[in-house]
């Protein structure tokens, strides 16, 4: 019986998510969504269920307001690199979901290195 869209892309990220908990020594998340539209990105401390820092390309600071390209996805990368050096954040894993590592998210996780955090 053939999968739906949706239900390859949940089964994908469930597997994604739960080898990255095996491996991940205690550090934050650096969890991507990836939609038509835009692209945002969170900072999530698991133990304590808090969200560090976040960064999206709905927001105006960032200048990317409509455009969901390879560019304003490095703009959000060096947004949440910058967010994290702030909130003391220095290493995280990354959590790319369902998504495939390649153009914006591969283009995102890039620019977050670039901006100082390892991944």
């Amino acid at each position: 019986m053939a999968n739906s869209k949706r239900q390859l892309f949940q089964k994908r990220r469930l597997r994604v998510r739960n080898k990255l908990r095996k491996v991940n020594a205690g550090r934050p998340r650096l969890s991507v969504h990836r939609s038509n539209k835009n692209i945002s990105v969170q900072l999530i401390d698991d133990v304590n269920g808090v969200t560090l820092a976040a960064a999206s390309s709905m927001e105006k600071d960032l200048g990317v307001i409509g455009q969901n390209n390879v560019e304003a996805a490095a703009k959000v990368g060096t947004a949440i690199a910058e967010r994290a050096k702030k909130a003391g954040v220095t290493e995280a894993y990354f959590d790319r979901g369902g998504f495939l590592f390649h153009g914006k998210v591969k283009a995102l996780a890039d620019a977050a290195r670039e901006g100082g955090l390892k991944i």
